[in-house]
């Protein structure tokens, strides 16, 4: 699994228990995994259509550093299926599992819609490609 985002946890992320919020955590996994999806699938008409289970292990504290991590795991007809794990940068210890998000394709009119794509690229050229 790569960790490329990063996020510095800071007053305005913390619960009632000076701890990192859940809905914090969330939002910025739904926004990486969005992401991901989208240089994978080459369009920006993607939506999160479900996430299992959400595992907390650890919470972050103010002026951690943490790190999202996406890996791909199945590629359906009109589905990106992921896994996410995130962990503190500085002690590696993980914080947060989710075991699966699938992401769908979608038309104009919000229907799922074929993709065409069967395996992960590394870079965002399928952004660029007509």
């Amino acid at each position: 699994m790569n960790f490329y985002t990063r996020k510095w946890v800071k007053p305005e992320d913390l619960n009632a228990h000076c701890t990192l919020f859940g809905g914090s955590l969330l939002r910025w996994i739904d926004e990486e995994a969005a992401i991901y999806s989208i240089i994978q699938l080459g369009t920006t008409r993607c939506v999160t259509k479900y996430m299992s289970e959400i595992n907390f292990i650890n919470s972050a504290l103010q002026g951690d550093i943490i790190e999202l991590g996406i890996k791909a795991t199945h590629f359906g007809r009109t589905s990106l299926t992921l896994m996410c794990e995130v962990r503190n940068k500085i002690t590696r210890k993980s914080i947060l599992t989710v075991d699966k998000m699938v992401f769908v394709t979608v038309d104009e009119e919000g229907r799922p819609w074929p993709h065409g794509r069967t395996e992960i690229t590394y870079t965002d050229e399928r952004l660029r490609e007509e």
